[in-house]
């Protein structure tokens, strides 16, 4: 009986796989590249969607770890009655960061700045200028302050913001200051010209921003979304962008994909990009360099890292 792990990314490509282990090709083709009993590591398919992320879980019977390459692990936690007791769901905490960061402060800037109507213009041949507001000297709140809402302060640090706050599921301190819990954000909200979501979708995050949350935004700010779509109330979103009291900048969205004649794709003051926070240039390195460190903690029974929880426990 061989011990097998599953990868997305062809193991040839990949340098500094321990020993010990048979690695086998599989990206949600239609057939499984070997028998899923045999495999003790399964790395979950990267921008693939749901049914086949979860289509193999029942039958790996042997499984002992899921990596996913994803922040978020909500697709897989959704399945955890398929998945065999003590395996542990490790998350990609460390490959995203920089592109999920990257792509908050690019939309805050484009939507701040009237890029997506700069490029309307251009289309049809238009010149208009005229002022705009600018990041500096604005107010941000970052709502979910793990890895990747401490990124996206850093990138933040060099625009002379009047200040930043932070908000996670629990209170802290960290060296750019403290993080209140999520019970601080209807005092928090009023103040903030830009309101950054980086939270994992969770039961206590789902529907987050819902009509109480946008409703005590200040007039004129904007909602950034690169969390997870359904931390959103899209209803309620709608309802605050036709009054044209806020603007919202959105790399996810509930439903995602968004479906022809949706009412977010033409609603006045929203900038929609399909959820390509983290593919970029920068996660396939950072994918491999965890895959092929966990692999060597697996083989050499360490601690994994990113452990989020394990299956029956």
């Amino acid at each position: 009986m061989t011990a097998d792990v599953w990868l997305p990314l062809p193991p040839e490509e990949i340098e500094g796989l321990p020993d010990g282990l048979r690695y086998l090709f599989w990206d949600g083709a239609e057939e499984f590249p070997g028998d899923p009993a045999d495999c003790v590591m399964y790395v979950v398919p990267y921008m693939k969607r749901w049914p086949v992320k979860v289509r193999p879980l029942e039958l790996l019977t042997r499984l002992q770890v899921i990596q996913t390459l994803t922040a978020g692990v909500d697709d897989i936690t959704a399945a955890l009655s398929s998945i065999v007791p003590g395996v542990r769901l490790c998350n990609a905490r460390g490959v995203h960061e920089a592109s999920t960061a990257e792509l908050a402060l690019a939309l805050t800037l484009a939507s701040l700045r009237g890029i997506p109507q700069f490029v309307r213009n251009q289309q049809e041949e238009r010149w208009r200028s005229g002022f705009r507001p600018a990041l500096a000297d604005r107010s941000v709140l970052i709502v979910g302050y793990g890895a990747i809402g401490a990124a996206i302060e850093d990138r933040l640090a060099p625009f002379e913001l009047a200040r930043v706050a932070r908000v996670a599921r629990s209170a802290r301190t960290t060296v750019r200051g403290p993080v209140h819990p999520f019970t601080d954000l209807p005092a928090l909200l009023p103040d903030a010209d830009v309101v950054i979501l980086s939270t994992p979708l969770t039961d206590e995050t789902r529907g987050l921003a819902d009509a109480g949350f946008l409703g005590r935004m200040k007039d004129g700010a904007l909602l950034v979304n690169v969390a997870r779509g359904a931390v959103v109330d899209t209803k309620a979103l709608l309802t605050e962008l036709e009054s044209g009291r806020i603007t919202a900048a959105l790399d996810v969205v509930d439903p995602e994909p968004l479906p022809p004649g949706h009412p977010l794709w033409h609603a006045p003051g929203v900038l929609l990009t399909p959820h390509v926070g983290g593919p970029t240039s920068a996660f396939l390195p950072r994918a491999e360099r965890l895959l092929v460190d966990q692999l060597h903690r697996f083989v050499n029974q360490e601690p994994l890292r990113n452990v989020i929880l394990t299956t029956g426990a």
